[in-house]
């Protein structure tokens, strides 16, 4: 995972508190993180070719060692205005009930330990990102985390 900042244990946990392993990012000024287990791989941004009548969020395709991998804009997906892809954009690959996809996102931040006692449901409206998406917020000491819930980022799909 090139370029990613790997984080020690964040607010120490009590003995019996399941820790949660996570990759964060950011998309726009908000920092989310998903499971690690589930993340493939990291990459800098490749070209992506466009798939006609696809939906808006379906950026396109790459190949990825000889796999053709779908390519989701979660900007795009989470109703925040499009950007140009910068040098700090990266491509997430996941696996999700076996298929392979790719999310792009504005920049990895890091690996993360963090207990769960430190997270709490979404609250029941949550501005700009529909709350179906979102399992948990994570309370850190200088910031919020959003977890997501990546099949249900998919749940039309």
């Amino acid at each position: 995972m090139a370029n990613v900042k790997v984080s020690k244990d964040v607010n120490h946990a009590s003995g019996n508190d399941e820790l949660l392993q996570l990759v964060s990012f950011k998309i726009g000024e908000e920092e989310f993180g998903v499971d690690i287990l589930k993340v493939q791989e990291i990459n800098r941004m490749v070209e992506i070719t466009s798939v006609p009548n696809t939906p808006l969020h379906v950026e396109g395709i790459i190949n990825l060692r000889g796999k053709v991998i779908p390519v989701i804009d979660l900007r795009t997906r989470f109703g925040i205005p499009k950007r140009d892809h910068d040098k700090n954009t990266r491509i997430i690959v996941v696996e999700l009930g076996g298929r392979i996809i790719g999310f792009v996102v504005d920049a990895v931040s890091e690996v993360l330990r963090i207990p769960k006692s430190v997270t709490e449901p979404p609250p029941p409206v949550v501005a700009g990102i529909e709350a179906d998406y979102i399992t948990a917020v994570g309370k850190l000491e200088d910031r919020m985390l959003i977890l997501l819930d990546l099949e249900k980022v998919l749940g039309q799909e």
